[in-house]
């Protein structure tokens, strides 16, 4: 596991300064670059796949995205013609409108906050909005008023001159780099995530990408850095995953804020625990939400007040809990739950 981080993080150092090469090779170079990260990104959705058990359909939809950027990227620098060359624009943007969306819904999840079935459904409809108004240049002048093709040191790049929709795309980059942050803040001060170092896991994975952003946004590089930096936060994130799933006891809030436990669970509780910690993982939001106040000693009406439910509705979210964590009672589950 840790030689795969590894490797990968030092493919990913090889491949930005890759693109630091002399300009007699420059062709050469990108074009290997650019197949260098497509090729990475396909290994980290295998090592996402080989290595986590409970796949999550936002990490995945993360991993995927990275995969259509960097082919993208690589497509539009062999483009030998404008409409191919637009295609495989229209491709790196398909991936990139969807690659904030799930990086974001993705630590949500991760950090266990609450939110409505209508979220992502919205963000879904923004960014297909968004990918629709960047895929229009070749068809309309609205993201792109004028666009040309050139083959700089062989090395297809399109020339553009923006239209008036083209600050879209800019805004909705910063709104989700923003929301992200915000995420993070707000897990950390309420104590979501689990130790400082999955937060901080959780920060690089979003500082690295606005780092280079804002640097391709001050300094002209010809090579798409960003598509290094995807799969830096990916690298980021799957450790981040791979550290949750072991439930290394290095990274153990238990571990490290408190004393070990001296008593041993009880052997009548061990098999049952497995099941209650295989539970766990299976809970919808809103039902770790009622479980974490629930196993910060909130009565029935904090509850209530806290979620903004009615009582029906939490005996009815009651019900699925105790079955997924294989108990009868609240009682019950608190017993289990202080030896974990």
């Amino acid at each position: 596991m840790k030689k795969f981080l590894l490797t990968a993080t030092a493919l990913s150092a090889m491949l930005l300064l890759s693109g630091c090469s002399p300009m007699g090779d420059k062709a050469l170079t990108m074009s290997a670059a650019y197949i260098a990260t497509a090729v990475l990104s396909v290994i980290m959705l295998i090592g996402y796949c080989s290595l986590i058990r409970k796949k999550e359909k936002w990490m995945m939809l993360l991993f995927a995205s990275t995969i259509v950027v960097n082919i993208g990227y690589l497509t539009l620098s062999l483009a030998p013609t404008l409409s191919a060359a637009l295609m495989a624009n229209r491709i790196s943007y398909l991936g990139s409108v969807f690659l904030p969306l799930s990086m974001l819904m993705a630590i949500i999840k991760v950090s266990h906050i609450h939110y409505k079935r209508s979220l992502p459904v919205l963000l879904v409809c923004v960014s297909i909005f968004v990918f629709l108004i960047a895929a229009s240049p070749g068809y309309l002048d609205i993201y792109y008023k004028e666009v040309s093709l050139q083959i700089i040191d062989g090395v297809t790049v399109l020339k553009k001159v923006y239209g008036v929709l083209h600050p879209i795309y800019l805004v909705f980059l910063l709104g989700y780099f923003a929301a992200i942050v915000a995420v993070i803040v707000y897990a950390m001060r309420k104590k979501l995530v689990a130790t400082n170092i999955q937060a901080v896991f959780l920060a690089a994975a979003v500082f690295v990408n606005l780092c280079v952003w804002m640097l391709e946004q001050l300094v002209k590089i010809d090579f798409e850095i960003l598509s290094v930096s995807y799969i830096i936060s990916e690298i980021f994130l799957l450790g981040l995953c791979l550290m949750i799933q072991e439930g290394d006891k290095l990274f153990s809030p238990h571990f490290v804020n408190e004393p070990p436990q001296k008593d041993p669970l009880p052997k009548e509780l061990i098999e049952q625990s497995r099941r209650f910690i295989e539970g766990l993982e299976t809970l919808t939001p809103t039902e770790k939400a009622i479980y974490d106040l629930y196993t910060e000693g909130k009565g029935t009406k904090d509850v209530l007040a806290a979620m903004g439910i009615k009582e029906n509705t939490l005996k009815f979210h009651n019900k699925n809990l105790y079955g997924k964590l294989g108990v009868s009672s609240r009682k019950q589950l608190l017993e289990i739950a202080k030896w974990l």
